[in-house]
């Protein structure tokens, strides 16, 4: 006799498979890459010192 299969154990296992295939198909559609997201925060930071160079203050 062969063994029971528990059919919500598959139906579980089958929809987290099918996530994770949606889930990587997004990551590589929207994500960015390490490089990317380097190349971005040191843009924001030269952005950031050159406006505190700009700044006026007044005494």
């Amino acid at each position: 006799m062969t063994q029971p299969i528990n059919l919500n154990k598959v139906r579980k296992a089958r929809d987290r498979a099918e996530e994770k295939t949606r889930a990587d198909a997004n990551a590589a559609k929207h994500g960015r890459t390490k490089a990317q997201r380097v190349l971005e925060a040191a843009r924001e930071a030269k952005a950031a010192e050159r406006l505190d160079q700009l700044k006026f203050e007044d005494e």
